[in-house]
This record gives structure tokens, sequence and C-alpha cells, in this order.
């Protein structure tokens, strides 16, 4: 329920500015906005006002025909509909989902937009788009300000790296140090995923002990971490389809090296009935050696239901005991972190460019991973509502709502960026091709633009939100 109201919430802010862009727009250059909604309204709406006759007018669930209010038509209707997906801003003159052709058969008028110049028509449509990337870059910017900012540097992760089993195919060994991608230096382990899936990179240099090593990727890592993903995925909610109870994990791709320290003990769980306390390092499971966190859990996950053994030091001696995992596989442990984070606090002047750094580097690396979309493997990691709902937490937390919120700001200026007939960038797309050939497209042509455009986001929708239903079943 959490994560369903952060995900309305979110969505309806991001739609509401992106609106507000393309009407302050069409406001600078006199344009009339007819009507301006939050969500949806087919046939009817739970809230309307315009403001005519010196006053504003209300009404609540109603027909959205009104003859009276028809007569007022330099002033905007504001309202919210019944249907809580997206929204929009009904501009005067022009040829969208809420004007047809035969809507615009008289002579444009000055107050329309297909009156005003190019150039004006371009900025209009690019509010929507300018309005949400540069509220995320302000939201970052905040919560910088606000919270400040930890990060965990490699050169602060002593211990070197976990690898999955895909890394290891490609020849990393547990506790590798990442040294170069590419001859470069990476500062973050978010940067070493990104080169290596996202961007494709394939030259890495390790520091193995004391040795140099380098190492040559796969040209398809990317598509079959996305395979590896999507099986691990699907196993998981097999487990949690059995188990109504049981807490999904998120594929592990790689992670800092950790070793695994108990900080607390959960009370009536495996752990306190086998005598583990605080303190404790756990080293071995079920006689297989678990130097770090990650093995661990991935070795827990092997004894659904068992009884097995666990081993760790308390004050230097190893000792052995036995524990009955559940069919959550889980001890009961939280462990300890060791990491040396370094957390940066910023003054209002200093958050400002820190913010937009860190926006644009989120809008970069969603560019870079666009091309996976366009595999098999990344058509079946589309997600539709559940899968950005999910990204939310389950619980609530202010500062990873406005963090999401800002992500999702900049997917949706960039996805309504693409020149795609019905989206702003199909838009922009003809107004550029008409600044250059001096040729204006014909009303009836971007007409049918707009509902072949159309039907393709219906598909994609489709396809997104079907992906999250299957998920459900299989």
């Amino acid at each position: 329920m959490i994560q369903a109201i952060q995900l309305i919430l979110a969505l309806s802010f991001l739609v509401l500015i992106h609106e507000l862009g393309h009407f302050t727009f069409a406001k600078i250059f006199h344009v009339r906005v007819e009507k301006f909604y939050l969500f949806f309204n087919p046939w009817r709406s739970l809230l309307r006002l315009k403001f005519f006759d010196g006053r504003w007018h209300v009404k609540v669930f109603s027909a959205n025909e009104d003859e009276e209010w028809g007569k007022h038509p330099e002033t905007t209707e504001w309202g919210i509909g019944w249907l809580p997906f997206g929204g929009y801003c009904a501009i005067a003159g022009m040829v969208d989902e809420t004007h047809s052709t035969e809507d615009l058969a008289a002579e444009p008028q000055e107050w329309e937009f297909r009156a005003k110049p190019a150039w004006q028509r371009l900025l209009i449509i690019l509010g929507g788009i300018l309005v949400n990337f540069i509220g995320a870059l302000v939201i970052f910017t905040m919560l910088f300000w606000h919270w400040g900012r930890d990060t965990l540097p490699l050169r602060n992760v002593d211990g070197g790296i976990y690898y999955s089993e895909i890394l290891r195919q490609e020849g990393f060994q547990q506790q590798d140090k990442i040294v170069t991608i590419n001859g470069i230096e990476p500062e973050y382990l978010q940067d070493v995923m990104h080169a290596l899936i996202i961007e494709g990179q394939r030259n890495v240099v390790v520091l193995r002990g004391e040795d140099t090593v380098a190492l040559r990727m796969s040209e398809d890592l990317g598509t079959r971490y996305l395979a590896m993903q999507n099986e691990f995925d699907r196993l998981e909610r097999a487990k949690a389809r059995a188990d109504k109870n049981y807490r999904k994990r998120h594929y592990v791709l790689m992670a800092e090296w950790m070793p695994f320290v108990v900080d607390s003990v959960l009370p009536e769980n495996a752990a306190a009935y086998a005598g583990i306390e605080k303190g404790d390092s756990i080293v071995a499971i079920a006689g297989v050696p678990t130097p770090c966190n990650v093995l661990v859990t991935e070795e827990l996950e092997r004894h659904p239901c068992d009884s097995i053994t666990v081993d760790y030091f308390r004050a230097g001696q190893l000792c052995t005991t036995r524990a009955f995992i559940g069919d959550q596989c889980k001890l009961g442990i939280v462990p300890r972190i060791d990491f040396r984070y370094e957390h940066t606090d910023y003054s209002f002047w200093q958050a400002i460019p820190a913010g937009i750094r860190y926006g644009w580097d989120i809008l970069a690396m969603y560019v870079k991973q666009f091309r996976l979309v366009f595999t098999k493997e990344g058509a079946q990691s589309l997600g539709g509502f559940g899968a950005i709902g999910s990204m939310f937490p389950s619980v609530w937390s202010w500062y990873l709502f406005w963090h999401m919120t800002a992500f999702l700001s900049i997917i949706l200026a960039f996805m309504n960026f693409l020149p795609i007939p019905a989206l702003d960038g199909g838009y922009i797309l003809f107004l550029l091709v008409e600044m250059i050939t001096r040729r204006k497209p014909s009303d009836k042509f971007l007409e049918k633009a707009n509902e072949i455009g159309f039907w393709l986001l219906i598909i994609l929708l489709v396809v997104a939100n079907g992906n999250d239903i299957l998920k459900i079943f299989f």
C-alpha cells in the first residue's frame, strides 16, 4: 500500500509539473489553454473549476459538457479526472488527443497554437520536457542541501569485490580490486556496473593480491546479465507465491566484500536458538566457506527447511553450532556494516552544481542503457506501473521518495523527447522539419501521425504492464 501511494503521488506530481510547463509557455505566447486536467476524465470529472463572470465556478462529479461554461472559451477549465493515469493540457488550435482536424476547420485565430511562429510552438512543446528535467535537478539539489550525500569510494573498500557467477565466468576472482576500465579508474562500484553492463566496455585491469591482471569482457555480457537477472527474478517470484511472507531478494551482480559479522540477533529465530551472539563472525555454512556476507546468503539459499552447521569465530576461537533453517532460508541476523562511508554536507550554493551534475549523470546512464531495451532480454525486463511501484521502498522515507521522484522525472523527460508521434518528441521532430524546410505539415497529416503514435504507445503499455501481470503468475 505504501509503495502504491508513493507511485500515485510521484506520477501525479510529475504529470502536474509537465503539463504546467506546456501551460506556462502557452500563456507566455498568449495561446489559450482550454483545459488543464490531472488524470483523465472520459465522460465525467471528479472536480471542475472555471473562472468567469468575475468569480470561480465549481462542479463536483459532473458531466464534461456544459453549455454555460462553453460560452467562456477565453479562460481555462481546471479539473481532476476519475481515471488516475496521467493528465493533459488542451491547447487551443493544436492537433493532439484533445482535438481533431474537424475541430480546426475554421481559419486560425491569433490566440491559437497553430497561428504562432514555429519557434514559439517549439518552446510550448519543449516546456513539459524542460520542466521535468529542471524539476529533477532542483529536487536533487534540495536533497543534497538538506541531507548531504553518503558515498563509498572504491579506495575505501579494503577487502575487494564480491563477483557473481556471470562475472566469474568473465575471469574475475573473488576479492579482485578494480584498477581501471578502458584505461579509466572508476570511483564507485556503481561506475563499474554501468561501464560493464550498460556501456559495454570490455578492457578491465584488476589487482589480484600483488599482481595486476588484464581481463577482456565478452561482447554479450549485458544481455547475458539481463537473462540471468530475469531468471533469478522468476525464481524469487515463485518463492513469494509459495510463501506470502517471503521477502524477495534482488540479483547481486557485484558488491563490496564484507565479512559476515553479527551486529544483532533477532529473537526467536534460527541464530538465537543456535546460540549465535553479537560480535560472532560467520565463516562457513554447512561446511562451505563463506568469508563474505553475500556468500552466506547464497549458501543459506541452498538449504531451505534443513538443519545445517554454522561455523563462526568468537573471541578468536573457531566454534560450530547447528541451526534449523526455515523455508525463507534466513538465520535471523543483522550483519555489521564496517565500510568507511564518506559523508559530504553541502551549502545551498554548493548543492546546485552537485545536483545538476548528479542529474546529468543519471540522464547519461539512462540514455546509454536504453539500447538494451531493443534486445530480447531487455524486452522481457520491461515493466509497467507495477514494476515502477516496486522501485519505491515498502516503508516511508521522504529522502527515498523524492530521490525516486526525481529519477522518474528524468526518465519522463527522456521518454517524451523520443521522436514518436503523440509524444512531445514527435511534435518537436515535425516542428524542426518545418523550420528547416519552411513547409508546415498539414493538420490531416499530424492527426494521422498522432493516431499511429497513440496506438504504438498503447502497444508499449500493454507489453510493459502485460509483463507485470505475467510475473504475478509465472
